[in-house]
């Protein structure tokens, strides 16, 4: 790493919602912005973050069925474990933290929000000096005809975020924590209550999934991948060779390796 780097020189504008905002806006901002998480504040002060996940499991929560998207705020959301950085450390300091966090936040010397550097703030930067298959990490599939119910299930309990969606074994899409989120919130906006368990029985990953995937195959340089992942705002892409899907690099697993 180059010394003469400090967070300062890396750091992006800092993207904030109030605590008492509703997770609908969350979302919204997040999807607008491009970013995941949010910083959270309160009176000025930044007491967390809240991410889409998050977001996603509050609005997928069966507990939750009958209270409206709009009428869920913030606060319920918010995690209170971030970390901070002051701008003129050296750039090294952020590399394990956001091996960590999605989002480091950054403060002046007077505990002042100033910035924040996420992983595509870091990546901008700093290259991993490795072959693609030794970043990749295990892609996770789902047939493009299971239920999203089973779905949710198999993200919470194994704590994955994505999976490549399959039919016939062929790449069809692919379905995050974000496609969760803003489904789950269409879902409840639209769908009366009483009709809700039923309804949502019957929703497939095909009709949540993003479409058509991007993918790359392993002569692929690293750079020209990150260069894909930044300019397109995609946080993995599939790795298939003649045909077959090997893999996914993603930011974190970018990150990882730096």
């Amino acid at each position: 790493m180059n010394e003469d780097v400090f967070v300062k020189d890396i750091m992006s504008k800092p993207v904030t919602i109030a605590k008492s905002a509703l997770v609908t806006e969350a979302l919204d901002k997040m999807l607008v912005e491009g970013i995941d998480p949010l910083i959270v504040t309160n009176n000025n002060t930044v007491i967390g973050t809240v991410s889409r996940q998050s977001v996603a499991e509050k609005l997928g929560s069966k507990k939750n069925s009958d209270i409206s998207p709009n009428s869920i705020h913030v606060a319920n959301v918010v995690d209170g474990e971030f970390t901070t950085v002051y701008p003129d450390q050296d750039v090294d300091v952020l590399i394990p933290l956001l091996q960590v966090y999605k989002l480091v936040v950054v403060y002046d010397e007077d505990h002042r929000l100033i910035g924040q550097v996420s992983t595509g703030d870091l990546l901008k930067v700093y290259r991993p000096a490795v072959g693609l298959e030794e970043i990749m990490e295990h892609a996770y599939t789902i047939e493009e005809d299971e239920r999203v119910v089973h779905l949710r299930r198999r993200m919470l309990d194994d704590n994955i975020k994505r999976f490549v969606v399959t039919e016939n074994q062929s790449i069809s899409g692919i379905v995050t924590e974000t496609d969760v989120a803003v489904a789950l919130r269409k879902f409840r906006e639209v769908v009366e209550e009483k009709h809700q368990d039923h309804r949502i029985r019957n929703l497939l990953v095909k009709d949540i999934m993003s479409f058509p995937v991007l993918s790359v195959t392993t002569d692929i340089n690293i750079d020209d991948v990150v260069d894909v992942m930044l300019e397109k705002n995609i946080s993995s892409i599939p790795v298939t060779n003649q045909g077959k899907l090997l893999g996914l690099v993603t930011r974190e697993s970018l990150v990882k390796a730096l």
